[in-house]
């Protein structure tokens, strides 16, 4: 399981193949008195961390960006870079937690296509927590819409739009 943030949160002083990087370091394979001695291990786990980092940064565009610090890139870029972290674990369930919070409209375009591709692309389950409707109906097979801590409708997204608790939690009704 792999998981980003509504408020993003990359290391600003590292560079974006870095923080790319630094996700790998909990499977490294090699412990720390190989890293301080420069072990064949340690050499080994480094090259295989850098190995996923850069297919990581390729699939997802950002090779261009490798060496830049994350403050210096537009908040789109930022996003994907925090996708791209946590792709590089290979989950078997990605967590997106309002991942559209804070884009412009072509920046929203772009993960919804960077979403729909990471879904077409790898054998993964996606939970996203969204409150952007463009983002939901383009991207969910099945929606689950929460009012106050409790659930109101489920179903696609036909059957969210079309359901008088939703309207009216979320657009009122005639008496307001």
């Amino acid at each position: 399981m792999a998981r980003t943030f509504q408020n993003i949160r990359l290391w600003h002083d590292m560079t974006v193949l870095d923080n790319i990087r630094i996700a790998q370091h909990y499977r490294m394979g090699y412990t720390v008195w190989d890293s301080f001695l420069r072990t064949k291990r340690y050499k080994k786990g480094e090259a295989n961390i850098d190995t996923i980092a850069w297919e990581m940064l390729e699939a997802m565009s950002l090779k261009d960006y490798a060496n830049e610090y994350p403050p210096n890139l537009p908040y789109g870029l930022q996003r994907r870079v925090e996708i791209a972290r946590a792709m590089s674990v290979k989950p078997k369930l990605l967590l997106l937690d309002e991942p559209a919070a804070g884009l412009n409209s072509a920046d929203v375009d772009g993960l919804i296509k960077l979403v729909r591709w990471i879904h077409d692309n790898y054998d993964i389950t996606i939970w996203m927590i969204e409150h952007q409707m463009t983002v939901v109906t383009s991207l969910c097979q099945y929606i689950k819409v929460i009012d106050f801590g409790a659930t109101i409708s489920e179903g696609t997204a036909e059957e969210i739009q079309n359901d008088p608790k939703v309207i009216k939690a979320y657009l009122g009704d005639d008496t307001i």
